[in-house]
């Protein structure tokens, strides 16, 4: 599959593969229960969507068993660098500068996440071995923050 031809999840494609990336491998009715704790929905709705999402190339089954387990195809860190591609060509024109600009100017960054992109930026390389867990620390803290 081209980088181009990749296929964009929806909000709700993307509540079930944060799910999948949190968890691992599930079934149906454990990413439904994982779902269902924030806004109520049916059960066929989980099963329809990880249904579609399989057709799309977003998750892999295995059906070796009765129930079926649901994995991510790619991880979190591969996605997310995927839609940040799209938004970037699409909104910024490719400019990576623009993006990152809005970005600040649309939420106010912590000291901790300055010092991080300060360090991203005196090193490069290390943004594409440690992308994943950089973005993955982040969402805790972030999770971490709204609780407080």
């Amino acid at each position: 599959m081209t980088r181009s031809s990749l296929p964009r999840p929806t909000d709700a494609e993307l509540a079930i593969l944060r799910v999948l990336w949190e968890r691992g491998p599930s079934t149906v009715r454990q990413v439904h229960e994982v779902l269902s704790r924030g806004r109520p929905a049916a059960y066929t709705t989980s099963l329809k969507l990880l249904q579609i999402m399989t057709e799309k190339g977003l998750v892999r089954r295995d059906d070796s068993d009765r129930s079926h387990v649901y994995e991510a195809k790619m991880t979190e860190g591969q996605t997310q660098r995927q839609l940040v591609r799209d938004l970037l060509d699409r909104a910024f024109g490719g400019s990576a500068s623009k993006l990152v600009m809005q970005a600040l100017a649309a939420r106010r960054a912590s000291d901790e996440d300055l010092a991080e992109i300060r360090r991203l930026l005196d090193d490069p390389e290390d943004a594409d071995r440690n992308g994943g867990q950089e973005a993955a620390r982040a969402a805790h803290r972030e999770k971490h923050d709204e609780r407080d």
